[in-house]
């Protein structure tokens, strides 16, 4: 059996019609979409024109892209801690916001899940600050029936982690609309990458009904991509941790329209809550889980649990066909020096089990069976 990392492309979300309209942030009135999020995040920094000492107040819990565009915009990062249930330590947070009068609070909604956004936005009122919500990982998500995003200045989200489209990043301005990002002239997305990435997609699809065809098919696919490559034919990188000024003005490519026209988004949420409820059900008390909640309008990306050797045991699921994901190890040990012992602590332990909206329950069964059989060790 193979489950893939993430949804697939099929002729089905190109024939699918739904007249429930586009969501938020889909539907945002302020909007720029972009390749990838992280140039979102780079041409917001570079609008709000940051003076010299004036600081940003980040979370030491980060992939590493959010960092690097907004430094690269020229803003001076501070950073505050983030707790083993990837909520915030609000009591230190409101000591650096008071010492350091910062410019901006940008807060990390991780996985689905929502950081406490009354007492953040208070924060902010209190100090002056510009509220700024990444939810990279969280689109979908609506606690307590108001979307994630929704309630700071300004929002960033990615599109290709939990919808089937081959790229995609949007900018939302909820307030305080910045007239240079009204301006910015876009470049077309290559279609090498809108091409290339919706192939593996498909090609994903395939092997998870199919999996003998769609390994041979993807090898096939592959040997293109490194040819391409050699004859220095352009691509932004998707869904890499890194940095590249030259990608910040390439416009998400036309596909992703037509796909995201057509989805239903209300079945989304529902086979990604189906799914990790069922799998917490199999797992309960036989692994370590990261959340065990699951509030009504949570729409998690992944089922997160904590293992002693990360790397180690998602070469074991891989081995058995489960994408599982090594969450955010790609920047240690460089984030290490700017994370303090819990954010560290997740770095070196989250792992992420596949229940997006193509995994269906025989599959869910599958990725119990198997993790349970690796008989993965607690962690304190």
């Amino acid at each position: 059996m193979y489950i893939s990392s993430w949804p697939g492309l099929t002729p089905y979300e190109f024939l699918q019609g739904h007249s429930h309209g586009l969501p938020y942030p889909l539907n945002a009135a302020n909007r720029t979409a972009f390749c990838v999020a992280r140039s979102g995040i780079y041409h917001l920094f570079r609008a709000l024109e940051f003076k010299k000492g004036e600081i940003v107040l980040v979370p030491d819990y980060h992939s590493g892209n959010e960092v690097s565009a907004i430094r690269a915009a020229g803003a001076t990062i501070v950073y505050y801690p983030i707790l083993r249930n990837l909520e915030p330590d609000l009591d230190a947070l409101s000591r650096l916001a008071a010492k350091l009068n910062p410019r901006v609070i940008y807060v990390i909604h991780y996985l689905g899940w929502p950081q406490p956004m009354k007492e953040i936005a208070a924060m902010c009122r209190e100090r002056g600050s510009i509220l700024i919500e990444d939810c990279a990982l969280s689109l979908l998500s609506e606690p307590d029936g108001k979307p994630l995003g929704a309630t700071g200045d300004y929002s960033v989200f990615c599109l290709y982690k939990t919808l089937p489209v081959p790229n995609g990043g949007l900018l939302v301005q909820n307030r305080n609309i910045l007239g240079e990002l009204a301006g910015l002239k876009l470049q077309r997305c290559p279609q090498t990458t809108a091409i290339g990435r919706s192939a593996e997609l498909a090609l994903e699809a395939l092997r998870s009904r199919a999996d003998l065809i769609g390994k041979t098919l993807f090898g096939i696919k592959r040997s293109f991509g490194r040819l391409l490559r050699s004859a220095d034919v352009r691509q932004v990188p998707i869904g890499n941790i890194g940095w590249n000024l030259g990608d910040v003005n390439v416009a998400m490519s036309s596909i992703c329209d037509t796909v995201m026209q057509r989805l239903d988004y209300d079945r989304i949420r529902r086979k990604r809550r189906e799914n990790f409820l069922l799998l917490q059900q199999k797992l309960h008390g036989r692994v370590t889980m990261l959340r065990e909640d699951l509030d009504e309008g949570v729409c998690p990306l992944f089922f997160p649990i904590l293992v002693r050797d990360k790397h180690a045991a998602a070469k074991a699921l891989w081995q058995r066909g489960i994408g599982a994901v090594e969450f955010w190890n790609e920047e240690r040990p460089v984030a290490e020096r700017d994370s303090g012992p819990e954010a560290q602590y997740l770095r070196a332990h989250v792992l992420e089990l596949p229940i997006h909206q193509d995994v269906g329950p025989a599959q869910v069964k599958y990725i119990a069976d198997q993790v349970l059989s690796l008989d993965l060790q607690p962690v304190s």
